[in-house]
């Protein structure tokens, strides 16, 4: 499965995309303020996008780094207030994300040329 097939993701894709294990992903939903994903009007999890980078990041810091959960939240509040200052970086989703736009946009205009 890849990240540009979807705009939602359920637990289990989340889990398949990032290998993180459902149970540790609820577990960090609730460490980690800045993770929340909407949910389904079945209550199910529906992940974005930034939900699963921001996971991968997480992932990083705790077994990559050995960061503790407490340095993790410190890095992303520390992170979170770069962004303010860099509104177009998050997690180096946004870029993605901006660029998938302008692209779309590209796109749109061609179509309504040749509606024309």
């Amino acid at each position: 499965m890849e990240l540009d097939d979807k705009n939602y993701f359920s637990i289990g894709e989340a889990e398949k995309l990032t290998g993180v294990k459902p149970y540790i992903l609820r577990y960090w939903e609730q460490e980690f303020r800045i993770l929340r994903p909407a949910r389904r009007t079945s209550g199910q999890r529906k992940y974005i996008r930034q939900d699963i980078g921001l996971i991968l990041k997480i992932k990083e810091l705790l077994y990559t780094k050995g960061l503790t959960i407490a340095g993790v939240k410190k890095f992303l509040i520390e992170e979170k207030r770069k962004r303010k200052k860099q509104p177009e970086l998050e997690f180096g989703i946004e870029t993605q994300s901006v660029d998938l736009l302008k692209k779309t946009k590209k796109e749109l205009e061609i179509i309504l040329d040749l509606l024309k």
